[in-house]
Order: structure tokens, then sequence, then C-alpha cells
């Protein structure tokens, strides 16, 4: 990985992470297994791919993004729960 892909590769991770935060929020909201959890864990899947291919990262940086998307909605997830009542 040379210098000039660190950046690309934090605004991919970013993306990854960022946008799964709210749809981790969401999902927490459904029965687990719905129609509603099912979209709301694989909306974001083509938009990363759509940004990876714009920054031209080949098909082995997926289990990065992968673990970033994974950790977004973990993240959303524990907002849900920790939010007052």
């Amino acid at each position: 990985m040379s210098a000039d892909q660190i950046a690309p590769l934090a605004i991919l991770l970013a993306f990854a992470l960022g946008s799964n935060i709210p749809l981790g929020y969401f999902r927490a909201r459904y029965r687990k297994f719905s129609v509603q959890w099912f979209i709301l864990i694989h909306a974001s899947i083509p938009f990363i791919i759509i940004l990876r291919n714009i920054l031209e990262f080949s098909w082995r940086w997926i289990p990065l993004t992968l673990v970033a998307a994974v950790a977004g909605q973990l993240i959303g997830v524990r907002l849900y729960r920790r939010k007052p009542q």
C-alpha cells in the first residue's frame, strides 16, 4: 500500500462505519430476521461497493470494509439500547 492510498482507504472505511451506525440504530427496532431487519443490514453494501470501485480498491479490501460495516451496525444497536426510554 502506498502513501497516496491512505486517505482514500480512510474515506472508504469511514463511510462503511459511518453509514452503518444509523442503519444499526434503526435495525434494533425490528424483529430479528424480518424483512426490514434484513434490508437494514444490507442497505449500505451497494454504496460501499460503488465507492470501493470509484476509489480503485481491489476485492482484497472487502474483509476490512466488512469489519467496518459490522462495527457500525453494532455501534448503532448499542446506541439504540442506551437511549433513555
